[in-house]
């Protein structure tokens, strides 16, 4: 795994042994950030359930101004903190070694993200808390994108009572990014 393009191109990242997490392969990463591109330079960006921070770091690396990782497990921050020193990023980066509701109600305060992305455990139901959370959350301005990694066929309709819209999906073979925003608006 390798940071794809930008300031830290092909900078190898490490990720955490096991099956505890689930790093986005090369390929899946190119295509999400290939559709997110033109609206990354200077934005603030969030990644929820963050596993090596890979994600985050693809966005610092094309042009964020800042990312804020969120994670519990202490290896896999630990990986974040490594990855974002290879990829010499740190400057630009807070860790927080936390659960995500922890981190999102120790993040309320700040200013909104412009990308927030979250692939959370499969099953376990921890999107709809992210969701419920953000419905009334000043970290969501009206144009900010919100990217969940999921399986294919997860049913996603709970996210129009929380009062978000549905922009895009992008399928894999075992898996998708669904993009959300705010209902009424239309960014993509």
């Amino acid at each position: 795994m390798r940071v794809i393009a930008g300031l830290a191109r092909n900078t190898p990242l490490c990720t955490v042994p096991g099956l505890d997490t689930r790093p986005t392969t090369d390929r899946i990463k190119e295509t999400l950030f290939n559709i997110c591109q033109p609206y990354l330079a200077d934005c603030r960006f969030l990644d929820l359930f963050a596993g090596s921070g890979a994600i985050g770091i693809e966005a610092l690396s094309r042009g964020a101004s800042q990312a804020v990782f969120v994670e519990q497990s202490p290896k896999a921050s630990a990986c974040i903190r490594k990855n974002l020193q290879a990829a010499k990023l740190e400057k630009s980066a807070q860790v927080l070694v936390m659960n995500v509701q922890s981190g999102l109600e120790r993040l309320k305060d700040q200013e909104p993200f412009d990308f927030i992305f979250l692939d959370p455990p499969y099953g376990k139901g921890l999107e709809h808390q992210v969701f419920c959370f953000l419905s009334h959350s000043g970290l969501v301005k009206e144009d900010t994108w919100i990217i969940l990694e999921t399986k294919l066929g997860e049913p996603l309709e709970y996210t129009e009572e929380y009062g978000f819209s549905l922009l895009r999906i992008k399928k894999y073979k075992t898996n998708q990014h669904v993009f959300f925003t705010r209902a009424g608006e239309d960014t993509l």
